[in-house]
């Protein structure tokens, strides 16, 4: 499956040398609501939950990718006002996991229906991938990892490169400052596989397209 990671310049330019992307913890996402998907007005379920969330951002993580790089929105909240860059990547299906956007918080889920029976865990799965409808624009994948199957530098996690992870495409944002013909000189050397291609507005319609003067012959 192709997806896209959208970052800035600097951390693209420095995730294509190092080849590797960072993980991101839960704690540290902009979504407040965060495995928090689930209706929780009893206070028991409160408490577990705040459990739960701890012990998540304390042993896993996750790096978010959107199905495209069309929509100028994304480029705006993630890539540097359209300045940074969309890496995109082979991801086996397996390891995919699309977000769900609901406009209600999702019911808890008991085994057996049975509260003293503890949560489903396909319960749990659920609110790994369920956002508030109003997301909807990002068309998010997630690929979810442990913290331990990272490497770890200054407290922050990096997934490696991979045949999991494989860099295919660089996108430059339509006002990224970085000539495409040095990111091309450094995907020869380093990422022969990938491409890259420079965007720019579409002509007729809001979304963010290939700008054919810069497509490689």
């Amino acid at each position: 499956m192709r997806v896209y990671h959208l970052l800035s310049a600097q951390f693209g330019i420095t995730n294509i040398a190092l080849s590797r992307i960072k993980i991101s913890r839960y704690d540290d996402l902009n979504d407040p609501f965060e495995l928090l998907a689930g209706e929780l007005s009893e206070k028991e379920l409160r408490g577990a939950t705040s459990e739960m969330k701890k012990e998540f951002n304390e042993t896993k993580g996750l790096i978010c990718f959107s199905k495209n790089w069309e929509n100028p929105v994304l480029w705006s909240h993630y890539a540097d006002k359209h300045h940074g860059m969309a890496l995109g990547f082979d991801i086996p299906d397996k390891y995919a996991s699309e977000v769900h956007y609901s406009r209600d918080r999702i019911p808890v889920e008991y085994v057996g229906g049975n509260k003293l029976n503890g949560i489903e865990p396909s319960y749990v799965q659920k609110i790994t991938s369920t956002k508030y409808k109003h997301w909807e624009y990002e068309d998010e994948i997630r690929m979810h990892v442990g913290l331990d199957e990272g490497t770890c530098e200054g407290g922050l996690y990096f997934m490696p490169f991979s045949n999991e992870l494989r860099l295919r495409e660089v996108v430059l944002g339509h006002s990224c400052p970085i000539p495409i013909y040095q990111i091309r000189a450094l995907l020869k050397e380093l990422h022969p596989e990938a491409k890259a291609i420079k965007a720019r507005l579409a002509f007729k319609s809001f979304r963010v397209v290939t700008n054919q003067r810069n497509v490689e012959k």
